[in-house]
């Protein structure tokens, strides 16, 4: 019988070995092609119109002849997932959101939703955030069903909606009104975190937490009156005021452990100032000349070390010479996972209070962390060191927010992972101007999530 065992391993791991290798060259040369598509598939939120990557995902599906189903949150606020049946262990999630942020075409030098393939990169509104992480769960899902191999778990495909506006019409609502697409689901891979390369050494950052959002608006009213006769206090010096205050007196650091445990990886193998200070934040953190230094050098580390909030929008008079009876701005704050946000809120009301500034909520969300003793994590650990030799894992925490807040609420270990790997310092355009993907580290990126995949699904 151990014989006969053995003989079965031995057969059952070749088989996998055999179907990888027939399925990877063609699976990566279709990704970029899919990849290519998708970018031009017009997801723009506002207004979202994700239907379009329902259809576009949905022709796939039935090429491949795997069922799928669909729901509008909204009128055109798409939906879409499908499920791999396995085994009795927790599911498998690969989430992805399919709307993408806005594009300022003055700034662009190529058409944001063409998809062009230039000089090795592949160039388009989403290549990073985050269709192109997208398809490397497509390709990932589709490599599963095609070798026909039988699963230890489901694994579960979602292309949610609206997630950069809040995820509103996309998860939050499919958790509410579709909950049995979550039913069963233990692990989850979302957008958050990736490689990076500085020289030889290859860090992976895996989100296991975020700072919180929490979006205020800050309202004045006051006396309106001419331009030409100013009063002592109007609706407008009340908001500069404000923000003054909250410009003048930025939020103490603090470093939480997740946050502690980031920088102590960080400062593994560096022997400059930078490594001896994320040896000990705790301590650096207390010198203002560091902090100021952190700031200029990496302004997302220095996000990590404190709550922010940063000015956004603003609006008063609609003419120069009328002093207006209303006037409003609106900050997008982040907090860190440690405490709730009506306490950030009271605290920051607290100290503008004297302006007469009122301070409404606009969202806010509620802090969780992932552990890290999960099979998924040990799963991104021993496939990325076989891998990339030499290569470390970290937990970290994204400045952001993404759709994982919403899942770990629901108790599903989430993580925000896509092993492709950037060199530190290469410009990617997310959310800013020309967004693009390394095709070649986009076609490596594919090859190593089907095997972190493939690691946890198979036994």
């Amino acid at each position: 019988m151990k014989c006969s065992a053995m003989r079965l391993s031995v057969l059952f791991t070749m088989c996998l070995l055999i179907a990888g290798q027939l399925n990877a060259q063609s699976i990566e040369d279709e990704a970029v092609e899919w990849l290519q598509e998708y970018i031009r598939v017009d997801t723009v939120n506002p207004p979202g119109n994700e239907y379009r990557a329902v259809e576009f995902f949905a022709r796939i599906f039935e090429a491949e002849g795997i069922p799928y189903e669909t729901a509008e949150s909204a009128p055109g606020r798409g939906n879409i997932w499908a499920r791999l049946e396995g085994g009795d262990e927790p599911a498998l999630m690969l989430l992805q959101h399919t709307d993408v942020v806005p594009a300022d075409l003055n700034y662009w030098t190529t058409d944001p939703l063409s998809g062009e393939l230039r000089d090795g990169y592949i160039l388009g509104r989403g290549a990073r955030d985050m269709k192109g992480t997208g398809i490397s769960h497509l390709a990932a899902f589709l490599s599963l069903h095609r070798a026909g191999l039988p699963l230890n778990r489901d694994v579960v495909f979602v292309a949610s909606a609206d997630e950069e506006a809040g995820g509103e019409f996309g998860v939050g609502w499919l958790i509410e009104n579709r909950p049995e697409i979550f039913a069963g689901v233990g692990l989850l891979l979302n957008e958050g975190g990736s490689g990076g390369r500085t020289g030889d050494d290859i860090v992976f950052g895996v989100e296991v937490t975020q700072k919180v959002p929490v979006w205020l608006r800050l309202t004045a009213v006051d006396v309106p009156g001419h331009g030409s006769s100013p009063r002592t206090t109007s609706s407008v010096t009340r908001i500069v005021d404000a923000l003054a205050i909250l410009r003048a007196n930025p939020f103490p650091p603090r470093i939480i452990p997740p946050v502690d445990a980031y920088f102590k990886g960080l400062a593994v193998g560096r022997n400059d100032d930078w490594g001896t200070a994320f040896a000990n934040m705790s301590l650096a953190v207390q010198d203002p000349e560091f902090m100021r230094n952190l700031h200029e050098d990496n302004p997302g580390r220095h996000a990590l070390t404190r709550d922010t909030c940063s000015m956004t929008r603003m609006e008063a008079s609609n003419k120069i010479n009328v002093v207006p009876p209303e006037a409003w701005a609106e900050l997008d704050c982040r907090i860190l996972p440690d405490r709730p946000s009506e306490e950030f809120v009271a605290n920051l009301q607290s100290l503008i209070a004297d302006t007469g500034v009122e301070v409404e909520v606009i969202m806010a969300f509620t802090p969780a962390i992932s552990e890290t003793t999960s099979r998924l994590f040990q799963a991104i650990e021993r496939v990325t060191r076989e891998l990339h030799p030499g290569s470390r894992v970290l937990p970290s925490v994204s400045t952001g927010f993404t759709d994982s807040h919403f899942t770990r609420d629901q108790g599903i270990v989430s993580y925000g992972f896509d092993p492709i790997i950037t060199p530190n310092g290469e410009a990617t355009g997310v959310h800013g101007n020309d967004e693009r993907i390394n095709v070649d580290a986009f076609r490596r990126g594919i090859s190593d999530m089907r095997a972190i995949v493939r690691d946890v699904v198979y036994n």
